[in-house]
């Protein structure tokens, strides 16, 4: 009876771990999407890109698209079609290695003139904490929950292993 007491605690604490660590879906530009006339760097300025998320753009489908580029490609919003351009109306790109990305739309003149571009950089999936005090930010608060929350499930499976 103890035994299988002890072995649904173990499951719900796994389940609490893996939400705890789950990876976060950031919907570009919100409720807006990916539109035109939208402040791109405001929206992302405060938010925390890891490894693992992913990066949803919600457009008319036929009205944009959008095109992974370079930082040149980015600041002179240069078309390629050598990286693909995706155009569903609904892209998900998974966010798999650390780094800057620049996005932009490659419909007629919406990077040029209408700011449709979006630059993100994305932290690698990591425990450690930030060796030097800072004052905490919102972006700060987020890394912390994650790593707390990891911290207490791992701790939470290893004890319950034990009992």
């Amino acid at each position: 009876m103890a035994a299988s007491h002890s072995i649904i605690i173990f499951i719900a604490t796994l389940v609490v771990l893996a939400t705890s660590i789950s990876a976060m879906e950031y919907i570009v530009g919100d409720k807006s999407g990916w539109t035109l006339d939208f402040d791109y760097q405001s929206w992302a300025k405060d938010k925390v890109f890891i490894v693992g998320d992913t990066l949803v753009f919600n457009y008319a489908s036929g009205a944009h698209n959008v095109m992974k580029v370079n930082g040149t490609g980015f600041q002179q919003c240069i078309v390629s079609s050598s990286n693909g351009t995706l155009t569903s109306g609904r892209d998900i790109i998974p966010l798999q290695t650390p780094g800057r990305k620049w996005y932009i739309c490659g419909v007629g003149k919406h990077c040029e003139l209408r700011n449709m571009k979006l630059v993100i950089t994305v932290l690698p999936q990591t425990i450690t904490p930030a060796p030097s005090p800072v004052p905490i930010s919102a972006s700060t608060k987020l890394i912390v929950t994650r790593v707390y929350g990891i911290v207490v499930a791992l701790f939470g499976s290893v004890l319950l292993l034990l009992v």
